[in-house]
């Protein structure tokens, strides 16, 4: 082979990199235009160009401690994360409902759709509890279709839920602020594979079944197919806009719950499921999944003890956020204003020309506080 001159090796090197660069382009052009339909592609993507990945930092404890070591960090963090929980909610431990006979349709899940389900797993994601990784359910889906097809049936039938699908591993992720504060961190729940395959299962029955009846929320615009944060914003100022263009004065009040997702009481939730005419094995498989969750915090390798989880939706978890939506669907629903959800960010707006609109923009926001008050406490 004859030798390639530098000037031609040079000219290659600029080609190769053109095209690369045009590659990277292209890729992320389709990942923008994909957004609508595939927004956690979108972020993952995103996430993946961060040169920096914030970690925890040195905590400061009440009195003014510093916790420097990762496993009294990760002790105090889930100490932190469960003095937030509802105390036990004495509802989730017998509504009184009874399942005879054909009642509710027992569930069916079949081969091939676990098959499908197991073939959508993200191998590259953590292994769980359970030391069942993804990958391994992935390579093996063919073999353990079938088994598992009979073990979710019989779970959902019979209620009985296995303890390696109620405990989770808690990964403290933060939000911004100080991290010497504990606050500032969002407890994101490592379960089980394959309880999580199982719960997408059961996540698709709860969306067809509220469709069917008529309860979905709709000015819940966080986690609900077709709706993302610009759906939200552009629903919202839509109509705020519309009112400051023919001259109004407007009042926009923006609220975020405090820790929404670990104080959603169990009770309170389940009593929901049930006016929505969710199926009731499936109400009964929810009610024993959540009763006597335990958790505790992994950091850098070293484990807290074990604490029990008394309230609130596992974040992490498939089943969390429609059932944290469902939780949050009568949020105001009497509100004579403007009113959009995303998840627990509520925005609230009206006209406030005279002091009886700016009444009645009070009203609501009371409306919302009381709903906090009686439903959370």
């Amino acid at each position: 082979m004859g030798e390639i001159s530098k000037e031609s090796y040079l000219t290659e090197v600029r080609t190769c990199r053109d095209k690369v660069r045009k590659a990277k382009s292209h890729v992320e052009l389709d990942l923008a235009k994909g957004i609508k339909t595939n927004s956690k592609r979108f972020y993952s993507h995103i996430n993946k160009k961060k040169t920096k990945k914030e970690e925890v930092g040195l905590l400061n404890t009440e009195d003014g401690v510093e916790v420097k070591d990762n496993l009294g960090m990760a002790q105090y963090l889930n100490k932190y994360f469960a003095s937030v929980f509802n105390e036990a909610n004495e509802k989730l431990r017998d509504n009184g409902r009874t399942i005879n006979g054909n009642e509710d349709m027992e569930v069916d899940i079949t081969t091939s759709k676990v098959e499908a389900k197991l073939e959508q797993l993200n191998w590259t994601k953590s292994g769980p509890l359970d030391n069942l990784p993804p990958r391994i359910l992935k390579e093996l889906e063919h073999e353990i279709a079938s088994p598992l097809a009979r073990i979710f049936n019989q779970s959902v039938n019979s209620g009985v839920i296995p303890y390696d699908w109620r405990i989770a591993n808690i990964v403290p992720i933060f939000k911004k602020g100080k991290k010497s504060d504990p606050g500032n961190y969002r407890p994101v729940s490592l379960t089980s594979v394959v309880c999580k395959v199982l719960e997408n299962f059961l996540k698709e029955k709860v969306v067809k079944d509220i469709k069917v009846n008529g309860k979905w929320d709709k000015i819940q615009h966080g986690f609900t197919k077709g709706r993302l944060c610009q759906t939200n914003l552009i629903s919202f100022f839509e109509k705020v806009t519309d009112f400051l263009d023919k001259g109004n004065a407007v009042d926009l009040i923006y609220l975020d719950f405090s820790k929404a997702f670990d104080t959603v009481p169990h009770g309170e939730l389940l009593a929901k499921l049930e006016k929505m005419g969710v199926n009731m094995k499936i109400e009964r498989w929810i009610r024993n999944w959540l009763k006597g969750r335990l958790q505790r915090v992994t950091l850098k390798g070293e484990l807290s003890d074990w604490k029990e989880v008394t309230s609130g939706v596992p974040q992490g978890s498939v089943l969390g956020p429609i059932l944290f939506n469902l939780f949050m669907t009568d949020l105001g629903t009497k509100s004579r204003n403007v009113l959009i959800k995303f998840a627990d960010d509520t925005k609230l707006g009206g006209i406030a020309n005279t002091e009886k609109d700016r009444d009645i923009i009070q009203e609501d926001l009371d409306d919302l506080v009381n709903w906090s008050n009686i439903v959370i406490g």
